[in-house]
């Protein structure tokens, strides 16, 4: 249903930009032809390049597919807030050409035959010169409305070329920000959480969060390398990942994940599933064997206690909520029940909303990614109306919460408004 559903919003955002950037700007002919199968074409390479990366293509086969969905988004976005601006100048136009009066038309000369006088030059007219064979009868003689009427085509296909011209400028000058952006280094984002019962003997104590990694299609090993190159960078006690790490199977990644065996911390690497985990027919299941092997352990509906000083805090992972239709549900009772209520408590969680589950079991502090921080503006908005947070520290439910942008991307390799994070937060007392 969602494929489907997707589907049929890129096909009417395909009919809106021929209509707004071919229809509107070109008359009849070849070019107005070659463009409507321009169309029809990139129309076809965005739906296989989602098919395609479902079933494991190459980076270079979908990569041009992707890159027109985030350019085709922001024509749309742009062309429909220019629709108000389009539509008044339109009227503004139309008023003036309205208000200009149609210039006179001059009548032909009148053609006398030799030797005829000037009196009767002065009389003959056009009609009669049409008669007597001297002007043909269908002589072209413009209406008195053609040249306001060709004036006001003129000025709308001007109007409507211009505004064409704005969207392309504007979206390929978006996208290619957004790709730089989504294809650089990480920000790394410092963060301090104050947690009221922590004891004091964990103040200090640094976590390194990175979320939404995404490794796939698109990605290369390089990515992966230069995430685990900053994290140890970081010199942090405990590396927290916090889902969405792939976006297929081992047989198809494991490559571009073997650079996560050098992550370094002090009291080691953890992992909790993403909705994305749950995509693939294998299930995560594989990818919580690789991880083992790589040096990341997994926390599915359990717990383990980071000793630091002398001190016990209570870190926490559950499943995503993605993972119910596989009979891998988030089991906060099983994660969080029969502990020392009064050690202080990190949970990692994938999606945000997961909060609320959170708040029932006194859970101090949740480390959550999922929303990418909307990644594509103005998807942030969208975002909102999902998650309780999109990005960044918050308080729900009495419990804070950290949402981190994420280290990826997901489809489009483009980040606009929402530049790719690692964080370092840090627990104070």
């Amino acid at each position: 249903m969602f494929v489907l559903f997707f589907v049929v919003v890129v096909l009417l955002a395909h009919g809106y930009l021929w209509f707004r950037l071919v229809r509107r700007t070109t008359g009849p002919g070849r070019l107005r032809k070659a463009l409507t199968w321009g169309v029809v074409a990139l129309f076809a390479v965005l739906v296989a390049t989602l098919v395609g990366s479902r079933m494991g293509l190459e980076g270079w086969a979908v990569w041009p597919g992707f890159v027109w969905l985030a350019v085709m988004f922001y024509l749309v976005v742009i062309l429909v807030v220019l629709e108000v601006p389009r539509g008044v100048a339109a009227a503004v136009l139309r008023r003036r050409s309205e208000s200009v009066p149609a210039p006179a038309v001059a009548e032909p000369p009148a053609v006398v035959p030799a030797g005829v006088g000037a009196a009767v030059e002065d009389e003959v007219g056009p009609a009669d010169l049409a008669a007597s064979g001297d002007v043909p009868a269908s002589a072209d003689v413009p209406a008195s409305g053609d040249s306001s009427a060709a004036l006001a085509m003129s000025r709308r296909l001007f109007l409507d070329r211009t505004t064409a011209a704005i969207a392309g400028v504007g979206a390929l000058g978006t996208v290619g920000y957004g790709m730089a952006g989504a294809l650089g280094d990480p920000v790394i984002e410092p963060v301090k959480v104050t947690l009221p019962k922590l004891d004091q003997r964990l103040a200090g104590l640094r976590f390194a969060v990175v979320s939404d990694i995404h490794l796939g299609p698109l990605t290369g090993i390089g990515h992966t390398e230069r995430i685990v190159r900053m994290i140890n960078g970081l010199e942090a006690d405990v590396v927290a990942i916090v889902g969405d790490l792939v976006d297929g199977s081992v047989a198809q990644l494991g490559a571009l994940a073997r650079p996560l065996q050098h992550l370094e911390s002090r009291y080691g690497a953890y992992f909790v599933t993403g909705n994305h985990e749950y995509f693939t027919a294998e299930g995560p299941g594989e990818w919580v064997e690789e991880l083992a092997e790589l040096g990341v352990r997994s926390l599915r509906n359990e717990r383990v206690e980071i000793r630091h000083q002398g001190a016990v805090l209570d870190l926490a992972g559950v499943n995503d909520v993605g993972g119910a239709a596989a009979g891998e549900s988030p089991d906060f009772a099983k994660a969080l029940g029969g502990r020392d209520q009064s050690r202080s408590t990190v949970l990692l969680a994938h999606q945000p909303i997961q909060v609320k589950e959170a708040a029932r079991h006194g859970v101090d502090l949740q480390l959550s990614g999922h929303t990418h921080g909307g990644q594509i503006a103005p998807f942030n908005l969208v975002v909102g109306l999902q998650q309780p947070v999109v990005s960044g520290l918050a308080t729900v439910d009495g419990v804070q919460v950290y949402v981190t942008r994420g280290a990826g991307f997901w489809g489009p390799p483009v980040r606009v408004g929402a530049p790719p994070e690692i964080t370092i937060l840090e627990l104070r007392g």
